[in-house]
Formats: C-alpha cells, structure tokens, sequence
C-alpha cells in the first residue's frame, strides 16, 4: 500500500517572484532552467558544485585549489582538503545594530539582541573560556535551554576552534552522564532552572549531581534564567554568567581558522538501543550544508525571521542557529509549544513578523486536533514558509496548514537526521508543493531508494541510501578509533553506500515519501508495512489523539511471524470499546489494505517518546516482549512504558 499520489499540488511557485529565490538565482548562474538538471549535474559533478555554492553563499574563509581527493570511497572522501575557516566566523560576519536574536521564554520573559551585541557578547565569553584553559580541540558542553546565552556560548567555543556539544535541561542526570560523560568536558555551562507551562522547573541539585560525577570539569558556568542570583554554592568550580561576563570585558573575537574537516559539534544519536553514540561533524561539512539549506532549499533571505521550535538537544537547534550565516534574524523559544492556550508560537510569528516557522508534524497534528485557525485568529502575512520534521507529516497534516495556516505558503516537509545534522530530502521554493510528499532531494545528496538486493527502484517502497559522498557526512564517532562503529552504522547493508535507515518511495514527481524507520517496520507474512500508513489512517479518528503500532512476535517464541498491534491514547473521558475498535479497523482497511489491520488494539494513557518528540515503537516493542530497554534517560517519559508492560490482551 503506497499513498495515492495527487496530480494536482497544493502550492505552486508565484511566477511573478520565483526568479527571486535564492535557489532560481543558483540555477540561473550556472546555466540551469530545470531543478532536475540541476540536482544531476550537482551528483554528477560534486566538484564543481560545491566549489560553486562556497562562492555563491559567500562562506568566508581560504578554500584552497582540491575540492574532493578520495572521491570514491565512502567512508574515506576528503573534501577541500586545503581549506581553512571558522564556522563561528561565518555566523558572526555583521556587527551592526540589526537584530541577531530575539527570545520568548513561553510568555515569561523576552529579550532582544542586536548583531552587534551578539559579537560583543561572544568575545567576553571567549575570554571566559581561555582563562578556562580552553582551546583547539578541547569539549564545552551546554546543558542548556534555547537562550541567547546557549547561542553566545556555542559562537564563543567554536571560534577557538574548540568543539561544542549541548543537550536540553529535561534531561536527567544518568541521560547527561551517558552523553558528556563520554566526550569529557573542559567546561560546563549550565542554567538554575527553565519554565514549561507556566510551571518553574529548579536544575541547581541536577548540576550539582552532574559535575560531582564529571571530573573533567575545570570551570562551571551557571546561567541565572529562573532567579537573578541563584545559589550555586553546592555546584563545583561553578560561577555566575552574569559574574563572568563582569570580569571579562570588551575584546576582539578570536577566529581560529582550522582544517575544512576539524570538528564542531558533538551531536548525540537519541540512544533508546543503548548507550548514546557520539557522531562528530566538521566545521566546512556544517556551514556549507547549511548555507546550501538555508539560502537555496528554504530561501532565506537577509532580514528574514527565522524560528524552528527546537530544544538544544535536537540538530534542529544547530540548524536553526546556522541561519545567522543566511543573514537571518534568529527567533528563539523555550517551553511549552502549548502555552497561552496552544496559540503561543503563532502569537510569536504574529507579534515578530516570522518568515520561516519550523516545527514538527506532531505539532501539526496537535494543533490540527485541537482544533486551532491561526490563519484566523493571528496576522501571518509575513510568514513566506513552514518546516515540519521529526517524523512524516500526514497528507491530511499538507490539508491543515494549507486550510489552517495559509494557502500561500511554501510548506516544506524535511527529512534528514543527527547523522548528517541536515536533511536527505526537503523543500525547494521553484517547486510546486504535493499533498504527502517531501519536494525533492537536497543538492549535492546523491539520494536513491533500494531494493532489498540493492537496485535503485521508483514509485516502490524501499530503503532510503545516499550513493555517493557528501561534505557534511560526520568525521567519525566519538572514542572509535578504528571506524568500526560508524560503518557499521552506515555502510553495512550497501557496500560503499550510505544506507540511512528510513523506508521510503521517490514518487513519480521526484519527490520522497517517508514510511517510517525501517527498523520499526512491520512484517506481518512477510510483507513491509511502513509505521507511518498505519498512523496517518488512525489519528484520523477524532476520539485519538495518538497512537504507536508494534510487531508482535505470534505465536509467542517461534519468530515465525508478527501480528500487529495498535496501542492508542484516547481523548479524555473516552474508553476503547469493541465499537470504537471497528471503527478504527474499518478506517485503516478502507484506506489501506488488510494486512495492515491490527489484530490487537489496546488502549494506554500515555505514548513514550525521545526528548526531541518521536516516538519509541522499539522500545515499547522491547517492553511487550519482555526484553530490556537500553538507556531509558533518553525518553522524556520514560514511566509511559509501564503502560504497555504484561498487556493481558496480547496474551491471546
């Protein structure tokens, strides 16, 4: 079962301001009237491509004569292996008095921050960080919200050529050991505590906990967001933000220019399968992705308004910061998305003049289901974009937004991942938009779908690989000295291929759809069954408000076979009952076919998912079948397992 490809699309480009787009100036300067032109000669002739975008986004920086040396192995490519730059550098490149930054935290604080103030800023705690004792190479980590002073800190680190790690503060103390723990920190950078819905939520006995177990620690900085002065006298080597920045006046920024391929960030995979690998990315492979996604995919325009709903512990967070490069005004929020009645974010595009609102298609479904008409109820006229990510928005999620939101408006579905702290497949502002479907494939991202024995195929369902390299493929994992661990994440399955672990389907448009994990996949008789078909039918129905499917192993111990099995959290004050489960077997056989009925439909209170907001069907999977689950920390909830645990309905 695929989904019904439409033939008419939801959005197409205004021909009247289309040659504007940063991606039809591309085209133009290099001779190409068509994007599939395009995007071949880019896979083609990834040389001269990415010799060109560097020239075109204007990086900053010595690129040196070699574009590519090994261009045939994967892992192993060497891209501008002469080059030297700072991804900080590139961010901070205007020190005027146009705005940088500007915060909500939900609607309890906001604050503003001009270019100018943003580099100030940046250089008082750099100097922070040399009298740390940091320097090229060395770890800083943020266990931070999305503040200003996360973005400071990260500019600040990067430009030392130092490498910069976050995760949001949600996280307890076991999930930030299994992450810094294994990157070993120079210094910490922390908060007293966040607000979410409304609610303060106290961190100081959390750090404390932390930086009693991180010896590596040589400097604590707390950031006072809940109170002015907190008391940090049980936190080690701990100091006040505000007590750094005093100390340490106006100075210069430094910009360590370094290696194309020095490292950047340390992103963390969510780590639900165990211990959380350490994926390493470069500072040229990051900025040049970036600049590429940011001016070209999303048309990011100097002055634009740039929001994603993100937490730092999510590569949406280094995406969205990026986008100073882009010349961007970047609009950053903490909490609750749902604050001040659901409408929060949309007063945020209202009252900013948002151009580019980012979120994910579990926002999209929640709203829709909440019944919210921002298009109605707030001003989006300057709103020009909306990215939804994190897992497959729904073609009925493609109807709310264009019926909800704005009818034109470039509605750009993406999909990419930690892995590559960027996309596989996005939007594109010279393409029409189609109900389901991602636009294309990203520029530069040789991305096909394979057959099980390995052959590229088309308007069939498959595994979603990348068959030759790209810049911003990671420098390696953390504490793997010989690669074993990042090729046998990546390069097992296809030799020399990049096999991304999502179930897709290049459409007859060129477009992508995303089935869903292919590890989560159902297999009932042999046939795949992509996650995502079963959702989209599902939460449909107006008594769900979400729901997670699993393969269970039937009969019990043989693996011969899998049922499947339809957990489902319901909207207050209704109970599953033998009409409500025919219905929802009638809504998925209608729409899909009888394969993908569940045998079993179980009603649970709660759905567990990661911090960053998708849902665990492996571990729930792991739960029904008695079998551990590795590394619960990294879940945001994590007690919603007991929901599912020795179900007597599965029993039988």
């Amino acid at each position: 079962m695929t989904y019904a490809i439409a033939e008419h699309p939801l959005w197409k480009p205004n021909p009247n301001t289309v040659g504007d787009t940063g991606m039809a100036v591309f085209m133009q300067a290099n001779g190409f009237g068509r994007y599939s032109d395009l995007w071949q000669w880019s896979v083609d002739q990834p040389e001269a491509f990415w010799s060109k975008l560097w020239d075109f986004c204007g990086a900053v920086g010595e690129k040196g004569e070699r574009v590519l040396v090994d261009g045939d192995r994967m892992p192993g490519a060497r891209w501008f292996p002469e080059a030297r730059l700072n991804y900080a550098e590139n961010q901070l490149q205007s020190c005027d008095d146009s705005e940088a930054a500007v915060f909500w935290g939900e609607d309890k604080v906001k604050r503003r921050l001009t270019r100018a103030e943003l580099y100030a800023e940046v250089a008082r705690f750099q100097q922070c960080l040399i009298a740390a004792g940091v320097g090229e190479g060395d770890r800083v980590a943020g266990y931070l919200p999305n503040l200003p002073e996360t973005l400071i800190a990260m500019l600040a680190t990067t430009a030392l050529g130092a490498i910069w790690s976050s995760a949001s503060p949600d996280f307890g103390v076991q999930g930030v050991l299994d992450r810094f723990g294994q990157i070993e920190p120079k210094v910490l950078v922390c908060v007293d505590g966040y607000w979410y819905n409304g609610k303060a939520v106290d961190c100081l006995e959390k750090n404390a906990e932390v930086v009693a177990r991180m010896p590596s620690l040589a400097k604590v900085v707390v950031v006072p967001y809940l109170n002015e002065r907190p008391e940090i006298g049980q936190i080690a080597h701990a100091v006040l933000w505000n007590d750094t920045a005093a100390v340490h006046g106006p100075k210069e920024v430094i910009f360590k220019r370094v290696a194309f391929d020095h490292p950047l960030f340390i992103m963390f995979s969510s780590g639900t399968t165990g211990v959380p690998k350490c994926i390493v990315h470069c500072h040229g492979g990051v900025l040049l992705q970036h600049l590429k996604e940011h001016k070209l995919h999303s048309d990011v325009r100097p002055g634009d308004r740039l929001f994603y709903f993100t937490t730092c512990g999510w590569m949406m967070w280094n995406w969205l910061v990026s986008g100073l490069s882009a010349g961007a005004s970047l609009l950053l929020y903490d909490g609750s998305p749902f604050a001040a009645k659901g409408k929060v974010l949309f007063d945020y595009a209202e009252a900013e003049r948002m151009t580019h609102f980012g979120t994910s298609a579990k926002f999209i479904d929640a709203a829709a289901k909440l019944g919210l008409t921002p298009g109605k109820t707030h001003d989006l006229s300057a709103l020009r974009a909306m990215f939804s990510t994190g897992s497959p928005l729904s073609p009925e999620g493609f109807d709310w937004v264009y019926r909800e939101i704005k009818q034109d408006i470039l509605l750009a579905s993406i999909s990419g991942g930690t892995d590559i702290v960027s996309c596989f497949v996005l939007g594109n502002p010279v393409l029409p938009v189609y109900r389901g479907e991602i636009q294309c494939r990203g520029l530069g991202m040789a991305v096909d779908v394979f057959d099980e024995a390995g052959q590229p195929v088309r308007s069939e369902k498959g595994e979603l690989v990348c068959s030759k390299p790209f810049p911003v493929m990671p420098v390696g994992f953390w504490n793997d000295a010989d690669g074993s661990k990042y090729r046998a994440a990546y390069f097992e399955r296809f030799q020399n291929i990049w096999c991304h672990g999502d179930f897709s389907e290049l459409t007859a448009h060129d477009g992508m759809i995303i089935y869903g994990r292919s590890d989560a996949t159902l297999n009932p008789g042999g046939v795949r069954i992509g996650t995502a078909e079963i959702y989209r039918q599902v939460e449909q129905l107006p008594e769900i408000l979400e729901s997670l499917v699993i393969g269970q192993d039937w009969p019990p111990g043989k693996n011969d076979d899998v049922r499947v099995v339809l957990f489902v959290k319901l909207q207050e004050g209704i109970a599953l009952d033998a009409a409500l489960v025919d219905r929802i077997k009638k809504q998925i056989r209608d729409n899909t076919t009888p394969r993908h009925v569940p045998a079993k439909v179980v009603q649970v209170q709660d759905i567990p998912r990661t911090k960053s907001g998708k849902i665990v069907e492996l571990a729930v999977r792991n739960v029904v079948h008695e079998q551990p689950v590795k590394n619960v920390e990294a879940l945001a909830n994590p007690e919603a397992l007991e929901y599912f645990r020795a179900r007597s309905e599965l029993a039988d």
